[in-house]
């Protein structure tokens, strides 16, 4: 298992600290008696059906383990330790067996409501479009980094982050699954108003490791809800703007906008939204490297590019989603149609629909389904494809 030195420290220090827990009582204190652990098990078949490849399937266990000290000195350390088993590691679907230390980072509670983590953490911002953990994979992506979020100012929160490296959701034997970085990371939003609340954000993203990822994105988000009587309406407004960062060989520009409305009545609601990641003319496309790619765009995942979440002739994404809640249930329905910014390529379309069941407190049952077809033929996402899903996960 390959393991940071970060990550060592972290780990020798919290077993250094432990050992004298019994005669120091303020070690005690933070390191037994108000430390918490929790254990969490997910389970989960996924098969995927692909035009002109095998059909294949992987089951899937993963057992996570999280430590959490309490506070000494306004310090606390968390360990996140992750197993998964897997019955094909040679499968396509994606998910691997492997034993690694998720998270691991030290964190410092400061004044003027200051919270700043170094080490190994999880990374998340808005709605995960351009940072986020893909925590729908067994093999979530973690950062390696030193990060600062102030909240001394009501309804402003401001976020910085340095990120020395990225753990990607890929096996070690593929050689993707760390990127070397030097990205910085800003994100400030306020949400103060009635109507909205506004973001705006610089992602300047600099990857040692694969330059095409190395960009400079600046954007504004505002997302917003109102309430009439039962009925409540919802929208969300984003636009940013990119051009190549760090050694990037490819000078370009490109666009992102997301529009989107929402009505919800009683537990069920509709939403409408048209997103757009641009082309700078079918050179270069509007790139989301460390975005939770599976919750955009499709759940067939047919646009990750290796990982970039769009390619140079861009992509445009209309779609429609459906949800309700029946008997405890959480149901969801989802129509995408698909398109190239540049060139006029039709790229498909895709429906998903799924469920999910909380029982029991501490256990939680899903189902996925998604397919897609329909793209113009002769390109890597042409293969009509459906994939599913079964999920079990407990909580303790």
């Amino acid at each position: 298992m390959k393991v940071h030195a970060l990550t060592l420290a972290v780990l020798a220090s919290l077993a250094s600290t432990a050992a004298s827990a019994d005669t120091v009582d303020p070690l005690k204190k933070a390191f037994i008696d108000d430390a918490k652990v929790n254990v969490e098990f997910r389970l989960r078949f996924e098969d995927a059906d692909v035009a002109n490849l095998d059909q294949q399937n992987q089951t899937t266990f993963r057992t996570r383990l999280t430590y959490q000290t309490g506070d000494i000195y306004n310090l606390y350390a968390v360990t996140e330790i992750d197993d998964v088993r897997s019955s094909d590691n040679e499968s396509l679907v994606g998910d691997y067996a492997y034993t690694q230390i998720n998270q691991g980072y030290i964190g410092y509670k400061g004044p003027a409501d200051t919270l700043a983590k170094f080490g190994r953490q999880r990374i998340i911002l808005d709605n995960q479009r351009f940072v986020g953990g893909v925590g729908f994979r067994q093999n979530e992506q973690t950062y390696d980094a030193f990060s600062v979020k102030n909240t001394a100012i009501d309804g402003l929160t401001a976020y910085y982050a340095y990120i020395g490296t990225v753990n990607r959701i890929f096996s070690e034997d593929s050689g993707n699954d760390e990127h070397e970085n030097e990205t910085n990371l800003i994100n400030i939003s306020y949400s103060g108003l009635d109507f909205a609340t506004i973001t705006g954000y610089g992602y300047l993203i600099d990857n040692q490791d694969v330059a095409a990822f190395s960009t400079d994105t600046y954007g504004i988000r505002a997302t917003g809800n109102v309430k009439l009587d039962a009925v409540k309406l919802s929208y969300e407004a984003e636009f940013a703007q990119q051009s190549e960062g760090g050694d990037n060989p490819i000078n370009y520009s490109a666009s992102y906008y997301k529009l989107g409305a929402g009505v919800n009545l009683d537990g069920f609601g509709l939403k409408a939204g048209y997103e757009v990641l641009g082309s700078d003319d079918g050179e270069a496309g509007f790139v989301t490297p460390l975005a939770t790619l599976h919750a955009f765009n499709g759940w067939s995942d047919k646009f990750l590019f290796g990982g970039a979440g769009n390619w140079e002739n861009g992509l445009v994404d209309a779609h429609v989603v459906v949800s309700g809640n029946v008997a405890g249930i959480k149901l969801m329905a989802k129509y995408h149609k698909f398109d190239s910014d540049f060139g006029d390529i039709d790229m498909g379309k895709e429906w998903g629909v799924a469920a999910t069941y909380p029982f029991a407190k501490h256990y939680t049952v899903g189902v996925k389904y998604a397919s897609y077809s329909g793209a113009d033929a002769g390109y890597s996402f042409s293969n009509d494809t459906d994939k599913v899903w079964v999920t079990l996960a407990a909580k303790y």
